[in-house]
């Protein structure tokens, strides 16, 4: 974006019914200053009337939700849109006169923040319908994979409470098991289950195709390492079969959503792309691609990619003294989180993975800065894939160039990438 092809900056401070609006000039001076409902029709009287001054760039706070309608108005009437991040308008916000914190001010914020400092201001292009699709769909699995986790925790927290030897038979992963849950859906608790006893569990399990055994016999075992009843068991035993379900229906629900991702990315190349290297599902490869926003040449190298995860470290010096490199804090938390499962997961499933996070930790490096370590270092292999098309395959070689998968966040007239010999590890398509 060059800022000598704007005339107007208008900077919205995006609510849920009204925005606030403050449009500046060259000279940043005030254009407009004013309430705008969040409704099209005046949202396209507020454009028009600064289009006739020129060219004009739309910024707002937040581009996704609530800016959405306004972001769509204006790129459908021919203006230019970005946004600005909340870091970087709170840290504006600090070098602008007053301490206030309102809609006029924050509007005011924006515009002159775009104006003055453009180097902020990041790119709001509109999403195709399968990113669009694909963020809010993402957006939906993060809510149900924390109320499944609250549930969850809930449940262990009524088996503690009640009985520690059954709550550590079900450790880890068990207790969302069909198995599981059908033995506290139908039981109701560690009191239901003493009075059933063993055998009638193990033969209620077979009955109803509980297949986990190994899990059937821990409870078995674990329900006769304890006697005495803790008061307070009726009253858990009425919650515990409604957690259990709700724990089975954010599970499936859970189940459900990957499906849809995968059947909206089944023809996507990228898709087949990622999940090539090890550690990297579906569910993760949804979640690189949104971060980068399903276009790779956003980011000049790999170098800059990690930085924009926040996994490149951050060198401390001031004058002749240098403190070294720190871990950096800030990055695109969704990128970096995808970047650290996919590194703490390749390590159980690639040996190469494997035997670099070992070397890591014979340096005396700890657990999470080793697989950090891994991350960063696969980051330069999932740059390289991603702007090649390539393939991940260990031990491989990679000596020619290819075009990249033709997408919609691909132009026909992009140009050819450069040859990429940089990495052994990924082979052409």
């Amino acid at each position: 974006m060059q800022p000598g092809d704007i005339d107007v900056w208008l900077g919205l401070d995006v609510g849920k019914s009204s925005h606030h609006a403050c449009a500046l000039d060259h000279d940043g001076d005030t254009i407009l200053d004013t309430p705008v409902d969040q409704d099209e029709k005046q949202l396209r009287r507020t454009i028009a009337k600064l289009q006739r001054r020129g060219t004009v760039l739309v910024i707002v706070d937040q581009p996704n939700t609530i800016g959405s309608l306004p972001l769509t108005v204006a790129r459908d009437m021919g203006a230019r849109t970005a946004y600005l991040p909340g870091g970087a308008m709170r840290k504006a916000a600090q070098l602008l006169p007053g301490g206030s914190k309102t809609d006029r001010r924050d509007a005011r914020v924006i515009a002159s923040t775009a104006l003055r400092m453009p180097e902020t201001l990041r790119d709001c292009e509109p999403d195709d319908e399968t990113i669009a699709a694909l963020r809010l769909l993402s957006g939906w699995d993060e809510d149900t994979a924390h109320e499944l986790t609250r549930t969850v925790n809930r449940l262990r927290g009524l088996l503690l409470h009640l009985h520690p030897a059954l709550e550590r038979a079900l450790a880890g992963d068990r207790i969302k098991s069909d198995t599981a849950l059908g033995l506290l859906e139908h039981y109701k608790g560690p009191d239901g289950l003493r009075r059933a006893g063993a055998a009638r569990i193990r033969e209620y399990a077979r009955r109803h195709g509980l297949k986990g055994t190994a899990i059937t016999d821990a409870v078995a075992d674990a329900i006769a390492e304890q006697t005495v009843t803790v008061p307070g068991t009726r009253a858990a035993e009425s919650l515990i079969p409604q957690l259990a379900s709700d724990i089975r229906r954010l599970r499936d629900r859970r189940t459900d959503i990957s499906r849809q991702v995968e059947e909206l990315l089944a023809d996507a190349p990228l898709l087949t792309v990622l999940t090539s290297m090890p550690g990297i599902a579906a569910r993760t490869a949804s979640q690189i691609l949104l971060a980068i926003g399903g276009d790779i040449s956003r980011f000049k190298d790999a170098a800059h990619l990690a930085a924009y995860a926040g996994i490149a470290p951050v060198t401390r010096q001031s004058g002749t003294s240098i403190h070294g490199e720190r871990p950096a804090r800030g990055g695109n938390k969704r990128l970096k989180n995808a970047l650290f499962q996919t590194a703490f997961v390749a390590i159980r499933l690639d040996p190469e993975s494997r035997a670099y996070y070992d070397r890591k930790r014979a340096e005396g490096k700890r657990h999470n800065a080793a697989v950090m370590c891994l991350a960063r270092r696969r980051c330069n292999v999932i740059y390289s894939m991603l702007r090649n098309g390539t393939l991940y395959q260990p031990g491989g070689t990679h000596t020619t160039t290819t075009t990249p998968p033709r997408t919609e966040t691909t132009p026909a007239h992009a140009p050819r990438p450069r040859q990429d010999t940089t990495h052994p590890r990924i082979r052409r398509t």
